[in-house]
């Protein structure tokens, strides 16, 4: 691996912001970030220099924890290829690391899906991409009164010994499961899952509030794509939205296209939950980056037209939002400071995931996964690990 610094940018580091900073990274890690005024011409002369021009800043890598496809692969297609593609492709967005999502289905796709994500893992050594980080399991243990895009017939009641099973397919790399908590099991599985280690994330759910305490009693910290999939708020009864915004033990999932959720709401959430509990992801399916046309998600036709995935009955189905879209929409719609601002798409994930010792901001001894923006919030550079991915021209 090549050792190099980038300088003359705007570093957003995790104690400090440079105004005009530099990142030391050798091999795959940062050795050393701070201000250009404080860089010794020794390190200037030691190593490659790639220097910037004036507007350009350094934030810490994207970690998207809920995304099902990008670019005609899906984490359900089951295949080494697929995976690889995902992590080859998702760096162009500023994503650096990622939970591969699956979708409720029959429990023997779920399953070759979890084997694969094991297979990948083992004998991958992912160093031309994004970083796999584990599973996000997205149902089957959700309420059909709220499922979405997910298909129905294949919804199943919580069940602890098939997570078991599916946990040792996957060789223990589930890290979320989204859930109903409301449906007969959920609690036995929640508090199973708690003392494994994994997220319970309530989602797909039609639950009330006082379901919402007892999930939180027995471990649920999350709440997928808030608003999207639940019980809305309402004024005699909560519902799963309500007591989102209201609990702060729940860090909440958002996707921040303007379509799935009102620009207003958005805001609301951000002000409610602040930007320590909020986590902005894609939930994009396979027809991100890719044409206008019809995709298949979870065995079912989506209809892509400009920004929109649609199933035949007009539900939405997922999103083709890239992750800095996802950003720079909050940006524009909070007006709040940028240091903040990046806490959405990295150090609330890495932390909830318990991987903040080495990834979600930039300092030393961390990954050197690092993102470089123009002051139009659009993807100049991704660095992984230390390896330059991507750079916009090439």
């Amino acid at each position: 691996m090549a050792s190099f610094c980038l300088t003359n940018i705007t570093v957003y580091g995790e104690y400090q912001t440079f105004t005009n900073g530099y990142i030391k990274i050798v091999e795959d890690k940062i050795v050393d970030v701070g201000s250009m005024d404080d860089l010794s011409e020794s390190v200037m002369d030691a190593i490659e220099i790639i220097s910037f021009e004036t507007g350009y800043s350094a934030i810490p890598g994207m970690i998207d924890i809920h995304i099902h496809g990008v670019e005609g692969v899906d984490t359900m297609d089951a295949t080494i290829e697929a995976l690889t593609k995902m992590s080859q492709a998702l760096p162009k967005e500023g994503t650096t690391s990622f939970l591969a999502t699956t979708i409720t289905q029959h429990p023997d796709l779920i399953a070759a899906a979890l084997k694969n994500v094991a297979d990948y893992k083992r004998t991958n050594n992912q160093d031309e991409g994004a970083e796999l980080l584990g599973i996000h399991l997205e149902g089957p243990f959700i309420n059909a009164n709220k499922a979405g895009a997910q298909p129905i017939e294949f919804i199943r009641k919580p069940d602890v010994n098939l997570f078991k099973s599916w946990q040792r397919l996957a060789e223990g790399f589930i890290k979320i499961v989204t859930l109903a908590p409301e449906i007969e099991g959920a609690i036995p599985l929640i508090n199973y899952l708690k003392k494994q280690g994994v997220i319970t994330s309530i989602g797909h759910s039609d639950a009330n509030s006082t379901d919402i305490d007892h999930a939180i009693q027995a471990g649920a910290t999350h709440v997928t794509h808030l608003f999207n999939g639940m019980k809305g708020v309402h004024h005699r009864e909560p519902g799963v939205a309500g007591a989102a915004l209201l609990h702060n033990e729940l860090k909440t999932e958002l996707i921040a296209d303007n379509i799935h959720v009102h620009q207003d709401m958005l805001h609301l959430a951000y002000k409610a939950k602040g930007p320590d509990n909020i986590m902005l992801i894609t939930d994009a399916m396979r027809a991100k980056c890719l044409v206008d046309g019809t995709y298949d998600l979870g065995g079912q036709s989506v209809h892509v037209d400009g920004k929109k995935a649609i199933l035949d009955n007009g539900t939405l189905a997922g999103s083709i939002l890239k992750m800095s879209e996802a950003l720079k929409n909050m940006k524009e719609i909070t007006k709040n400071r940028f240091e903040q601002l990046i806490q959405t798409t990295s150090s609330n994930q890495a932390k909830s995931l318990n991987i903040f010792d080495r990834k979600g901001s930039l300092t030393i001894g961390k990954d050197a996964d690092v993102v470089i923006i123009d002051e139009q919030m659009q993807v100049i550079m991704t660095i992984c690990r230390g390896r330059i991915i991507y750079r916009r021209g090439d």
